[in-house]
């Protein structure tokens, strides 16, 4: 949680000085992750409702970040300018240094329950996204085109809403395994 606390303060600063999507992109994933970390430790351990519960509030949330990140690169492109390459290459690799030390440190909760394996998706996808960040950086050196980290943006959205979908189909499919349980538990005490 500290990691993806602190790279959220690191990326968000750095993305409004470079005028990155991307890197801002990268930023609320980073404060997603801090918070989906703290509400799933505190599901550990609870009912297997309340865990799927959690996950389906984790699904939600990745939804609402894919939309902000939508809006706020379609707004870009009518109304910002290039981003500064050295800035999203440098942090992005600074981003992806915190991202791998996370997924290590995830990697055997990787096939947990919903809640759980939320968290391994979401340090799993964030390192992709750092490395996409870092290549759009490549890109806007190269080009002078805002266009590589825009569709960077775009393309961690859509990563955003996929994720969104998986835990949200594992969590109802947890939520519908956990009802059978307790009808079951009922009938059987009755």
């Amino acid at each position: 949680m500290a990691i993806n606390a602190s790279m959220f303060l690191v990326e968000t600063l750095a993305g409004r000085l470079a005028g990155s999507r991307a890197l801002e992109a990268d930023a609320l994933d980073f404060l997603g992750d801090s918070l989906t970390y703290g509400l799933t430790l505190w599901a550990v351990g609870r009912e297997p409702r309340t865990r799927a519960l959690a996950a389906l509030i984790k699904g939600a949330s990745l939804s609402l970040m894919a939309m902000w990140v939508l809006g706020s690169t379609l707004w870009s492109l009518f109304v910002l300018g290039t981003p500064r390459a050295e800035v999203m290459g440098g942090v992005g690799l600074l981003a992806l240094v915190a991202n791998l030390v996370s997924v290590v440190l995830l990697m055997r909760w990787r096939e947990g329950d919903a809640n759980v394996r939320s968290v391994w998706l979401c340090s799993r996808n964030d390192a992709i996204g750092n490395l996409a960040v870092v290549g759009a950086g490549g890109m806007v050196a190269l080009t002078g085109s805002p266009w590589p980290d825009l569709l960077v943006a775009f393309a961690m959205a859509a990563l955003f809403l996929h994720g969104s979908m998986r835990i949200g189909l594992q969590a109802r499919t947890e939520l519908r395994d956990a009802r059978r349980l307790a009808l079951a538990a009922r009938a059987g005490s009755g």
